[in-house]
């Protein structure tokens, strides 16, 4: 097993662990023994030397591969950090994530640390997994771009502990200005739909700034 795959599995441990705090009434007694527990697992990380988040050419120029084709769901690994699809992010959603076609799809079951009103997921966090899927449609397209704005509507109440599946799609392009919506549906039930504008950048002017602002 790669020291990757050791962080994605660590991650996956304390994000089901998060869930697990989140939906459990406990005693005095057992709180004391996670914090003392949680104390030691704090020292053992911080004594790790520091992890910058990296973006390198060579991942840019297979950035169109991040997303599989359909039957072939992974995790989405090209930022293994990703707060919404990094399997190495133990706060992330923990979805995977495919191409049916030109279409962008991730699936996610949140947990009970997502929920915002009771039984129910916040929707902010589905405006995360909306904006992530579609962030895989500038893959799927070979484009580096960012968020300019992001107009959601919430059809229904989004479940806990179901999956959901986000799909995205590129609507339209005008020079740099890239149109994309999106759905998100619980088993045949919309839930949110959503049309977005992105703005394209260079992916060399992109890594430059990158570089510079990480020295």
């Amino acid at each position: 097993m790669s020291i990757e795959e050791r962080r994605v599995r660590a991650a996956s441990q304390l994000r089901e662990l998060g869930h697990e705090f989140v939906s459990r009434e406990l005693s005095d007694e057992q709180l004391e023994v996670i914090e003392a527990h949680i104390t030691q697992l704090f020292e053992l990380v911080s004594a790790g030397e520091p992890r910058r988040r990296v973006l390198s050419s060579g991942l840019l120029a297979d950035f169109k591969m991040a997303v599989p084709e359909e039957g072939q769901r992974e995790p989405h690994q090209l930022f293994g950090d990703s707060i919404v699809s990094g399997g190495a992010n133990p706060m992330g959603l923990g979805g995977s994530l495919w191409r049916e076609g030109n279409t962008a799809v991730m699936e996610v079951t949140l947990g009970q640390a997502f929920e915002g009103a009771p039984g129910r997921a916040h929707g902010g966090i589905v405006a995360a997994l909306i904006d992530e899927t579609m962030g895989l449609v500038l893959a799927i397209n070979d484009e580096l771009a960012f968020t300019a704005q992001l107009d959601i509507t919430y059809v229904a109440p989004t479940p806990i502990n179901q999956p959901i599946t986000a799909r995205a799609w590129l609507e339209q392009r005008d020079g740099r200005k890239l149109s994309i919506s999106a759905k998100v549906e619980a088993v045949s039930v919309v839930i949110a739909e959503a049309k977005a504008l992105f703005i394209s950048v260079d992916p060399q002017k992109f890594l430059e700034r990158l570089s510079s602002a990480t020295q």
